[in-house]
């Protein structure tokens, strides 16, 4: 068993005035890896930019990179993707080891590492996003007990975040602080992803951001609507043992063949769809429209 989507991922910059000269990086590719692969990718641009490079990034995701040096007053960046994603083997969290042992395990004790640790060692510490502070141990503390298996205390703060807290797009913007989060107990995806790998990397554990899309189904009776769906978040934690297994606190489940991975990074900041620099322009916010749609 398998599941198949098409995903239409369009930005649209209105500027006040002309823009100059722009440089963007778009992570609009999705990556692919043992649960998923890519069937087709198509990426339109308008104005068509003055350059163009695809390249991977330092975390391996698909990067393109865009240049504008001709005035413009409006940029369109859109997206056509045919994704196919595959079934993941569902890990036992009780067989993983001790949470105790995983974070030693990620301590540096002078021994050779594997590539395996050395890349996890990546996603133990502070991001632009992501602040290691004891107020996220003691919110955590609950989960993780002495001696409890990892997984089981991963899955604990998953559903803990789930239960506390309040999803509301208007709360929150991409820069709200984690603390401020914390303590409206209210936000979106990313916060919901931001504030879960604070709490482990402020246990010394390793975790990682993952941004993507989630197929949402519409209400009853009613047809999908095209556009109408967002980009999504959630995490990934290093299991010494089992390697990488994520979690969607947002959710409260495990992503499986509704989550469609487009890049995975230390936050946000890492992976945005779309970002850069621009000489001119005034005010401007872009207008973003997803869909995902499954394919039978």
């Amino acid at each position: 068993m398998s599941a198949r989507y098409q995903i239409f991922h369009d930005t649209h910059y209105h500027y006040a005035s002309p823009v100059s000269l722009a440089r963007q990086l778009a992570h609009l590719w999705p990556r692919d890896c043992a649960w998923q692969r890519c069937t087709e990718r198509q990426l339109q641009i308008s104005p068509e930019p003055t350059s163009r490079r695809d390249e991977l990034d330092v975390f391996g995701n698909p990067l393109t990179r865009l240049a504008f040096e001709r005035p413009h007053d409006e940029l369109q960046v859109n997206a056509r993707l045919s994704v196919e994603v595959l079934p993941r083997p569902a890990p036992d969290f009780g067989q993983s080891p001790a949470w105790e042992g995983s974070r030693s395990a990620l301590t540096y004790s002078g021994q050779a590492l594997g590539p395996q640790v050395l890349d996890a060692y990546s996603y133990r510490f502070e991001s632009p996003y992501v602040h290691l502070k004891r107020s996220f141990v003691e919110f955590s503390h609950s989960c993780f007990p002495a001696g409890r298996p990892l997984l089981l205390g991963v899955q604990a703060l998953m559903e803990k975040i789930f239960g506390e807290f309040t999803f509301d797009a208007e709360a929150t913007q991409v820069a709200t602080p984690l603390m401020e989060v914390l303590a409206r107990r209210r936000g979106v995806c990313q916060d919901f992803a931001h504030l879960m790998l604070a709490c482990l990397r402020s246990r010394g554990l390793a975790a990682r951001y993952v941004s993507g899309y989630l197929l949402t189904q519409p209400p009853p009776g009613q047809p999908r609507l095209i556009g109408a769906d967002a980009s999504h978040a959630w995490i990934s934690v290093y299991c010494p043992v089992m390697g990488w297994v994520d979690f969607d606190p947002t959710n409260n489940v495990q992503p499986a063949l509704e989550h469609i991975t487009l890049a995975w990074g230390r936050d946000f900041s890492d992976v945005s769809p779309l970002r850069g620099v621009i000489l001119g322009g005034g005010n401007h916010d872009p207008e973003v429209r997803v869909t995902v749609m499954p394919q039978d």
